[in-house]
């Protein structure tokens, strides 16, 4: 993967999709799927408001053509086509003429980030109101201001979208990410990015597990895609959430509701190898759309992927949250390491030893030196030993490099090397099966 040319045209398409009104509903959804539509091919499905998905409901759909607030000379003091941070996502129709202080009870702003517009929405209760800068609202006079919010909310649809690559098996690898948050860098589009490349670039494999890219307005969204394939979550066997993930921080993974799961154990090791500053969370029912997945009726094995967690960087939900917080290296990396996870995830497997009663002679099968003295890979040969000792149908080959230290790819090396030669064999295979059952002490 060119790493330079992927963050490069990862950020391109944050820019792109930066200007677009995301909610949890509405147009700006769909035209951010028409704008990754050009990466990979994505089928969208659409649920009705009204429609009851668990405890929730879908609520009419919510769309905004425009929104200002005017002062006395016709000047637009807050103007929803400079920033769609402008406008209380969810607000509701409104054309009216108002004093300053009857309006600022409507104002929202945060007096402790006097420069910064903060991100608010209101999708389940109906109202109105808009969003400015601490410092922009005390420079307002007073006086009647003009004050209109061209939106509808009507019964319409929530949509997501997603990209399903067919593999050997129906296991499934799923892979998401929120679209419902306006112009918002690091906290949304920097998923969608990471996630759309991921998708582009698994694109082009012929993978063993079949990779479902699911794209969802968050919370309501993947409770959706939850409620509408209820009947097959049982192909789901590994999954990462995607999100916060293009700032300089270093890379941040939290685990599954289960904390030991395969892509947990994946996931860390990739990392441990990288060389990359991160660190690995405890699993807590706070934060994004893995809730939905590792809530306990699915109970999923959904880890999610992030740099600097959401809430803990500055400027989260607000204005500052803007394309110059992150990196296209940082986007690039996040893609390696999902492809890397990706990677083990397809390789990993629970192998036997065919040869378990003592430590079989590996130099006349010419896997060791024939002889004393200096070795050219000495990680090669005692990843054999490793390999065989730990191989009796209950540790994995993820499991095998965790507790050596050895790389991943060391053991996998020493896996296929060892099959070669007849010692080892994967423990779902029927050579595998009977190895446990047959072979006895001689």
């Amino acid at each position: 993967m060119d790493r330079s040319a992927i963050g490069a045209e990862a950020y391109e398409l944050m820019r792109r999709l930066f200007p677009l009104c995301r909610s949890l509903t509405g147009s700006g959804v769909r035209a951010t799927f028409d704008v990754l539509g050009e990466y990979v091919p994505l089928e969208r499905t659409e649920i009705a408001s009204g429609t009851q998905v668990f405890d929730w409901t879908v609520p009419d759909e919510w769309n905004i053509r425009d929104a200002y607030v005017a002062s006395p000379d016709g000047t637009r003091v807050i103007d929803f086509r400079r920033s769609s941070l402008h406008v209380v996502s969810y607000s509701e129709p409104v054309r009216a003429r108002m004093t300053l202080d009857e309006l600022r009870e409507r104002l929202h702003t945060l007096p402790d980030q006097p420069d910064a517009v903060p991100y608010r929405t209101s999708y389940y209760s109906r109202t109105w109101g808009f969003c400015l800068s601490d410092r922009q609202l005390s420079t307002l006079d007073p006086g009647e201001y003009d004050v209109v919010i061209d939106s509808t909310l009507e019964p319409g649809h929530l949509t997501y979208a997603e990209l399903v690559l067919r593999g050997t098996s129906e296991d499934e690898v799923l892979i998401s990410t929120y679209v419902c948050h306006p112009s918002l860098a690091n906290d949304n589009l920097s998923g969608i990015a990471v996630a759309t490349m991921l998708a582009r670039e698994l694109s082009k494999r012929q993978p063993r597990h079949t990779y479902r890219i699911v794209f969802a307005p968050g919370t309501l969204g993947p409770l959706s895609w939850l409620h509408k394939n209820r009947d097959t979550l049982q192909r789901v066997k590994h999954g990462l959430s995607v999100s916060c993930i293009g700032d300089a921080g270093g890379l941040t993974y939290k685990r599954s509701r289960r904390g030991d799961s395969e892509v947990d154990r994946a996931v860390e090791l990739v990392l441990r190898e990288s060389g990359a500053a991160h660190r690995v969370v405890e699993w807590e029912p706070w934060g994004g759309d893995e809730r939905q997945f590792n809530s306990p009726g699915f109970d999923l094995p959904v880890g999610c992927l992030m740099r600097t967690p959401h809430g803990e960087f500055d400027g989260y939900h607000t204005s500052a949250d803007n394309l110059d917080r992150v990196r296209p290296e940082s986007l690039a990396e996040a893609v390696q390491i999902g492809l890397d996870v990706v990677e083990v995830l397809e390789t990993n497997r629970t192998c036997v030893n065919l040869s378990p009663y003592g430590e079989p002679q590996l130099g006349r099968r010419g896997l060791y030196r024939s002889s004393g003295g200096a070795v050219k890979s000495p990680d090669d040969e005692r990843a054999l030993l490793w390999v065989l000792n730990l191989s009796d149908g209950s540790a994995s080959l993820v499991d095998v490099a965790a507790r050596s230290g050895l790389p991943y790819t060391v053991i996998v090396r020493a896996a296929e090397r060892l099959e070669q030669a007849g010692l080892l064999a994967s423990a779902e295979t029927e050579s595998g099966s009977r190895a446990t059952q047959d072979l006895a002490p001689r």
